[in-house]
């Protein structure tokens, strides 16, 4: 066992490093179906809990997934239109009494420069 651990290079077997090929049609559904929001508190958002509540209250067809992007905001990515529409226009917004104020994603924007005005109904 240990004369086969010696044995071991790090350049054997190792191939290049290649590169995805990023589709400007790519990059921009990305962002697709995407709202980014922040948390209006002091405190701390406890993200998988805040991910898995949301997810449950809203309950979209297709799912959602959510990222952190950190101080307290959060990219929610839903998979169809009829989902994120019906959590902009009717959803529960609040986190632990926190209310997160959002923005619908539109092609070209950069998700930590946008303002974040509207909230839930």
């Amino acid at each position: 066992m240990d004369r086969g651990i010696a044995d071991l290079n790090l350049n054997d077997g190792e191939d290049e490093a290649f590169s995805l090929p990023v589709d400007s049609e790519e990059q921009n559904a990305l962002y697709d179906f995407c709202l980014v929001g922040c948390y209006l508190t002091a405190n701390v958002v406890n993200f998988p809990a805040m991910r898995n509540t949301m997810a449950n209250i809203w309950h979209p067809l297709k799912g959602v997934q959510i990222s952190d992007l950190g101080e307290k905001c959060f990219l929610f990515k839903f998979f169809n239109e009829v989902d994120i529409s019906r959590v902009i226009s009717g959803a529960h917004w609040t986190f632990n009494n926190h209310l997160l104020v959002f923005h619908r994603l539109v092609e070209g924007e950069d998700p930590m420069a946008v303002p974040l005005v509207f909230s839930g109904s």
